[in-house]
């Protein structure tokens, strides 16, 4: 790829919120890698991941997905654990306090980081790092000088700080710190760009760039990525609403929650976790406006290609055969009445609520005698949130589960 071609590829996906702050990270971008490739020298690009949880589901791997592009055409690329920010937490998504995790929370979780991550990055080319190496070393007069760069107005313009202020929540002080603690990761690292999702936008722009001018180093360029909407299309995909994609599990589940998401959220899965160029996710939404590709077609396409990101052709082959058996092979009928779901609503809600059980004890055991699923999938858990997709009780019992608007 040229220099502009490397450009398109890597904004692919970013989201702003202004686009003259677009513009202005792409000629930096631009300018970095003409000044890289004269060098003759990679750039160092890094990411930090909190490990809060221990397990990762397809929305974090939206940045991944990026770090991994980054590889491809020659750059380091650093995995930052943020095994010492994760003792204070992120509050960039949060309209309440983050409980404090233990170092020993953050060590057990943080054991299986790497390992997931490595599904997508080049173990080979990829640098693990801790930001405990340097922030524990930090002392009292370090904590003043990178602090004294900041204000207090700042960090109550921040929307979820402003929304807690505003209803008389607390905030507290060391929620602060967490911005220019991952400010400091950057000017550590020394790194020409750090990647991130939107809800980071303040952490990498405001706080980042400004700790590493302040400590007289050239700003990291912001790599800040759209948010991947969860499998009903709307919210940020989430392992506590039951809209996420786990990444640790079967080929066959991963195939068939992705045939589950709305057609409108195709394109932002495109673009995020995909290993397409622009111009081949161009193409592709082209086909569908134009109806040279029915969206049906073009998810299978999706739900193939990431599939096989992480299980191998062989396997998302397996998987895509196993969905056309089940679900176009008239095995599933055609006439499925609809279901508005919510998402409070469980998976036992929507039987007892569609009259495929006359009682709660008997809901259950229809979930203990593997008699329900979900999308192909056998669901156990009678607690399951209802989420959208195909639902199946007993041989003849179907329901096609939608979100309410």
């Amino acid at each position: 790829m040229n220099i502009d071609e490397q450009v398109a590829l890597l904004m692919q996906g970013t989201e702003y919120g202004d686009p003259e702050i677009k513009q202005s990270m792409a000629q930096e971008l631009k300018a970095r890698l003409i000044q890289a490739e004269k060098e003759k020298r990679p750039l160092r690009i890094y990411c930090g991941y909190d490990p809060t949880k221990a397990d990762l589901h397809l929305g974090h791997t939206v940045t991944m997905r990026k770090l991994r592009q980054f590889q491809d055409l020659g750059h380091q690329v650093i995995f930052l654990i943020g095994d010492f920010t994760a003792l204070i937490g992120d509050p960039s998504d949060k309209d309440i306090t983050r409980p404090i995790l233990t170092s020993e929370q953050v060590e057990e979780n943080g054991r299986t980081y790497a390992e997931q991550a490595f599904r997508i990055l080049d173990r080979e080319k990829t640098e693990i790092r801790h930001n405990s190496e340097w922030l524990s070393k930090l002392n009292f007069a370090d904590l003043i000088k990178i602090a004294s760069n900041f204000t207090v107005q700042q960090f109550l313009s921040r929307e979820k700080f402003k929304l807690r202020w505003e209803k008389g929540d607390p905030i507290y002080v060391h929620e602060t710190f967490y911005a220019f603690m991952q400010g400091y990761d950057a000017y550590a690292l020394d790194t020409d760009v750090q990647v991130g999702g939107t809800d980071q936008f303040f952490n990498i722009m405001m706080a980042g760039r400004k700790v590493m001018t302040a400590l007289g180093k050239q700003p990291n360029i912001a790599i800040t990525l759209e948010i991947l909407p969860g499998t009903d299309g709307e919210i940020k995909m989430s392992k506590s609403l039951g809209n996420h994609i786990p990444i640790t599990t079967t080929a066959e589940d991963m195939y068939g929650k992705l045939m589950s998401i709305p057609d409108k959220a195709m394109p932002h899965y495109f673009r995020l976790v995909t290993r397409w160029t622009p111009l081949q996710v161009e193409t592709l939404e082209s086909e569908m406006k134009t109806g040279e590709i029915h969206p049906r077609d073009a998810k299978m396409k999706l739900a193939h290609e990431v599939t096989e990101t992480f299980y191998g052709k062989e396997a998302a082959n397996v998987a895509e055969q196993d969905f056309i058996l089940k679900f176009q092979k008239k095995e599933i009928p055609d006439d499925i009445p609809t279901f508005m779901i919510n998402s409070e609503q469980s998976l036992l809600d929507v039987i007892i609520q569609a009259n495929f059980a006359s009682s709660k004890s008997q809901a259950r055991r229809l979930f203990e005698q593997g008699g329900v699923s979900l999308n192909g999938e056998m669901v156990s858990d009678w607690a399951a949130v209802a989420t959208p997709g195909i639902l199946q009780v007993g041989k003849r019992k179907f329901l096609d589960l939608v979100n309410q608007d």
